[in-house]
């Protein structure tokens, strides 16, 4: 029996900020086709692009410069949801969101930057009493990661430690002024010191830290430690959790690379701008093809791991992502923002959350199959493994899905 998650779900009206650029014409795309969206507006400062996108979609076009207050206000009144794919967040986050409460206009972003994230989930009282709903990092990591760590985490019976993780050779952006801006955004993430959650207090540590990795079924693996939100909303669902932390995965040479890249902007060398011009020419000779993603033995594309207790036993679970909407991060983070607005249409709960305090992920992965490649059921979505499992059991179950993901991916 198929269950319709979107029973009941209201008809709405999308404006969609930043919708000519890479993300957000993923995003814009995917709700489009949905027949609960009665209208779509392509908003974006470029007005030829967003006519464009429109044209391409039969959508509305509108020219918005949303720094222009009076004109966002207006368009926000117009929209029952808001998707906010205009960066950096750390501009215009908060103001975009604030914005929308005071427009009673629900909200959804990609934002991967945590201290934007803090910031705007202070303005959780606000959202409440205009009875706005507005989710935070709905993309890939965050979002899709946030999902996999409550799927990990639900394993246990004590959460005592979260890692979510990312392989920087899934992250492939297109060579365009937006994928410019995300490799920006890398570089701030791994300068300087970046705030994690450290015997159940928001730290700040150095980014790029080596993370020790027990995965089950794959054993011992290793990452870095990445400024991103997880690190500080993941214990808002696991209150317990004593320690937190994002970390990107790669091989060798990109670490040392990012690391030289560190130290140079750690030390006034390079401007974050000037390092991204570097980070952009090694972007471009990481491979693309899909079978390079899961080396043998490594770490899959997208995971999460959850230590603590189980039955009274040190235990461990992973979940990782088996089933992937397509090869680009425009792809990876516009459809899962896409899903997830649909979500929030469909249950919308006052006030600002992450993924994990507002998603249900058996909701969220079913939805979410129907737009990954081959469409694939969605029990196959993830894959967990458990250290109180048999070896055998752990590596059959990872090789098959992650096989099948390959397959799919071809």
């Amino acid at each position: 029996m198929t269950v319709n998650i979107f029973e009941g779900a209201a008809v709405m009206r999308v404006l969609a900020l930043g919708g000519a650029g890479e993300m957000g014409r993923v995003a814009a795309r995917v709700l489009h086709g949905d027949d609960r969206v009665t209208a779509l507006t392509i908003a974006d400062r470029d007005e030829r692009a967003a006519r464009k996108v429109a044209g391409e979609l039969g959508a509305e076009a509108r020219a918005l410069d949303v720094t222009d207050g009076p004109s966002l206000a207006a368009a926000l009144r117009e929209a029952d949801l808001v998707v906010n794919t205009v960066g950096p967040y750390f501009r215009f986050g908060p103001p975009i969101l604030a914005a929308a409460i005071a427009a009673g206009c629900d909200y959804i972003d990609i934002c991967d930057d945590p201290q934007p994230t803090a910031d705007m989930l202070e303005l959780d009282a606000e959202a409440k009493a205009a009875g706005v709903t507005a989710l935070l990092g709905m993309g890939a990591s965050p979002g899709v990661a946030n999902l996999l760590a409550v799927r990990a985490g639900a394993e246990l019976d004590r959460v005592d430690s979260l890692v979510t993780g990312w392989n920087i050779h899934s992250a492939h952006t297109e060579e365009s002024a937006a994928a410019t801006a995300a490799v920006v955004h890398g570089m701030r993430q791994i300068s300087g010191n970046i705030p994690v959650t450290r015997a159940g207090a928001r730290v700040e540590r150095p980014a790029l830290e080596r993370v020790r990795l027990e995965y089950p079924g794959l054993g011992t693996g290793a990452g870095r430690s990445f400024g991103h939100p997880e690190a500080i909303t993941l214990p808002l669902a696991f209150p317990g959790v004593e320690d937190a932390t994002s970390v990107v995965v790669a091989d060798r040479p990109t670490s040392a690379a990012l690391l030289a890249l560190r130290w140079a902007m750690n030390h006034r060398l390079l401007t974050v701008d000037r390092a991204a011009l570097s980070a952009a020419r090694l972007e471009r000779l990481l491979p693309a093809d899909p079978a390079t993603l899961v080396a043998a033995g490594g770490l899959p594309p997208l995971f999460a791991i959850a230590e603590g207790e189980r039955d009274g036993s040190p235990a461990r679970a992973a979940t990782a992502l088996s089933q992937v909407p397509g090869l680009s991060m425009a792809d990876n983070t516009g459809v899962p923002l896409a899903v997830g607005a649909l979500l929030l249409a469909a249950n919308p709960r006052p006030g600002v959350h992450a993924p994990e305090t507002l998603l249900d992920p058996d909701q969220f992965f079913a939805a979410f199959a129907s737009h990954c490649l081959g469409a694939p059921d969605p029990a196959a979505m993830t894959i967990t493994t458990r250290s109180w499992a048999s070896p055998d059991s752990n590596a059959a179950a990872l090789s098959s899905a992650l096989l099948t993901a390959l397959i799919a991916a071809r």
